[in-house]
């Protein structure tokens, strides 16, 4: 190497979020949607050296090097409700493989539709900022950009003299 080729490409020897050995070996990426947020889930298989690393929203939760066994799952916890997901790892035809991601127990695609039916989400577009409100139906929780707020139930009557209740979100 000549005088000064050695110097890192990146200011501070930094490296980039994302390695070639990285973007070799990621085989899937799935977004889920939860109520703290839309946490982004990546996994990387190294077929021909059996490593598995799985990361949520860019941090690193498991790191298996030297796995024989190539199939297989893994299963970790996202979001800040501590949620269960499994990464299934299935052989389909000789080196090929199928990755799956179940959360709580359901597929993706389940665990969202069960979602979209007790929960509502909005965007909202304030001072040029998006907010993002969840309501979680079966708990009444209410979550706005990724933090749980306190809420608190209040009376309110109707035109026709009927009682119900409300809640109301804390600031």
């Amino acid at each position: 190497m000549a005088s000064g080729d050695d110097s890192p490409i990146f200011e501070d020897d930094e490296s980039p979020p994302y390695s070639m050995e990285r973007m070799l070996d990621l085989v899937a990426v799935w977004d889920v949607a939860l109520s703290d947020g839309v946490h982004k889930i990546e996994f990387e298989h190294g077929t021909t050296t059996g490593k598995r690393v799985v990361y949520v929203d860019g941090k690193e939760k498991i790191r298996r090097e030297w796995m024989f066994k190539l199939v297989g799952k893994e299963t970790f916890c996202v979001g800040a409700s501590d949620t269960k997901a499994t990464i299934n790892i299935d052989a389909i035809s000789g080196f090929a493989y199928e990755y799956t991601l179940e959360v709580n127990g359901k597929s993706l695609k389940k665990y969202m539709e069960s979602r979209s039916r007790t929960t509502n989400t909005w965007v909202l577009h304030l001072d040029g900022e998006d907010v993002r409100v969840v309501l979680e139906k079966d708990t009444m929780d209410v979550w706005c950009n990724g933090k749980k707020m306190e809420t608190a139930q209040t009376p309110r009557t109707s035109g026709g003299g009927s009682a119900g209740s409300r809640r109301r979100a804390g600031h």
